[in-house]
């Protein structure tokens, strides 16, 4: 066998290539070590057949006939590429592909490496001019450089940020106001999937200078915010209270960072406020920012705030309007909310009192006008915090219904006014109208069950929205 090598050693040349190529294909790419080791032995071979047959890779070859000196020609470059695929090939092994930047590292030296196999190979073996070729290849690559610029700028914005890393996979960032999720960071740009399910290509020179806002730094918590204007003839501080009594009514907002109201700019007729906040990681961010508008217009209005001009101008009471935001009163007309309005009495309650104890049969329909009411059910001798509840919710009806005793117990987090309307009036309503009564029927049965799933821990037996919708359903 060794005789046939020597006697033949080009063949023997091609046959070690051809095994190497049925190797690297028959070892499975999970055994990564045994790849790398079959390819180093298999070059080593290679690299001796070679030099017993008195072909160097670092001279032109020795034979005067044409077939033998071009064969050995080509055998010689191929050692310098199968020199640099090897070197590759162990640097992958001891260097693993983990991250963008370790990919991006690989993939530089793996390209730095055949060039200098490419350029040894035309040195040594073809004996070109080395200096000439490097020369005009300079020339070349300025030329290409300026062609390629914003592709170029765009690559090498893109090793800045696999290196730096202001963002991974599956981060949720806005980059100049682009929000999304980052799905995939490649050489030349960043994508984002946004919340409509649209996907944005953002060159990574454009992401290089921009500002880049990661909402899942630190990753324990997300940022939340909201933003308003209002017109600038409305005093800040009426403002400024309606949005705290605004955060105050969402628990799901962490105490600490501590959420804030501020003025974020005004110009001749309107005033910018924000609302802000942090939520655990994993929370619907979407669902949150949601109730933050819903809840900052409930209280707006019932501070006395006007949306527009036509509510402005309106001539009901308060107690009117507040009808209309109660959904269990949908049904009535116009007529009718206009004399339930009537009989509704106001009563101011201070923050932390007992609006309705647990087990107090309530004999009238509270709603809420202003202000924050926290909801807290037993869990055995200590109370949980079920949620909390804004303007045009209610608070009763089990007692007005069949007078059972309340569930829970409603604590007023900040000053609030409520509005009583009494058990005979609004019996008398639930009458007259089917509609309201089984409304009312709905809510305090949807009511009760949440309750007790809240009280066995089983919270996907609550629909959509968690205990939360318990006191947004009305």
């Amino acid at each position: 066998m060794l005789a046939l090598v020597q006697s033949h050693p080009l063949v023997a040349c091609g046959v070690l290539l051809l095994v190497d190529l049925l190797a690297w294909r028959a070892i499975p790419v999970e055994r990564r070590a045994w790849r790398a080791f079959c390819r180093l032995v298999l070059f080593l071979l290679y690299s001796w057949v070679l030099i017993d047959a008195g072909i160097s890779p670092l001279q032109p070859p020795p034979f005067t006939e044409t077939a033998h000196n071009l064969t050995a020609t080509a055998l010689e470059i191929v050692w310098w590429l199968f020199g640099a695929r090897t070197l590759t090939v162990v640097l992958g092994l001891l260097m693993p592909r983990i991250g963008h930047a370790g990919r991006l590292l690989q993939d530089v030296l793996g390209a730095v490496i055949f060039l200098i196999a490419i350029v040894a190979a035309a040195a040594y073996v073809m004996q070109l001019p080395v200096k000439g070729l490097l020369a005009t290849s300079g020339v070349m690559a300025i030329v290409i450089g300026l062609a390629l610029q914003s592709t170029l700028s765009d690559v090498f914005s893109g090793i800045v940020l696999n290196t730096t890393k202001p963002y991974q996979l599956d981060d949720w960032i806005a980059i100049d106001g682009t929000e999304g999720k980052v799905v995939e960071i490649d050489w030349r740009a960043t994508h984002l999937l946004t919340s409509q399910g649209n996907t944005v290509v953002i060159p990574n020179s454009v992401a290089a200078k921009a500002k880049i806002l990661n909402y899942n730094r630190p990753n324990d918590i997300n940022g939340v915010s909201i933003s308003l204007t209002i017109p600038a003839q409305v005093r800040p501080r009426r403002v400024l209270d309606a949005l705290e009594k605004t955060i105050q009514g969402i628990s799901a907002l962490l105490p600490d960072p501590k959420p804030k109201v501020a003025i974020k700019g005004s110009d001749l007729n309107s005033m910018q406020y924000e609302a802000s906040g942090f939520v655990r990681a994993g929370t619907n961010k979407a669902e949150i920012r949601n109730l933050m508008y819903d809840l900052a217009h409930r209280h707006l209005e019932a501070a006395g705030i006007a949306w527009n001009t036509d509510l402005a101008q309106t001539p009901w009471t308060r107690q009117r309007l507040l009808l209309d935001d109660v959904k269990i009163f949908r049904a009535l007309s116009s007529d009718e909310k206009d004399r339930l309005s009537q009989s509704m009495l106001a009563v101011e309650f201070p923050a932390g009192q007992v609006v309705l104890a647990e087990g107090e049969v309530s004999d009238c329909l509270l709603v809420i006008a202003t202000g924050v009411v926290s909801a807290s059910v037993a869990d055995g001798n200590a109370m949980v915090e079920a949620g909390r509840m804004g303007p045009g919710e209610i608070l009763g009806e089990e007692g007005i219904v069949n007078d059972s005793p309340s569930q829970a117990r409603f604590t007023t987090l900040t000053s609030c006014v409520l509005y009583r309307i009494e058990k005979d009036t609004i019996r008398t309503c639930l009458d007259q109208r089917i509609e309201v009564r089984s409304a009312l029927n709905r809510l305090r049965s949807f009511r009760e069950q949440a309750s007790n799933s809240l009280l066995l821990q089983k919270p996907q037996a609550i629909k959509k929205g968690g205990f939360l919708s318990w006191l947004h359903k009305k």
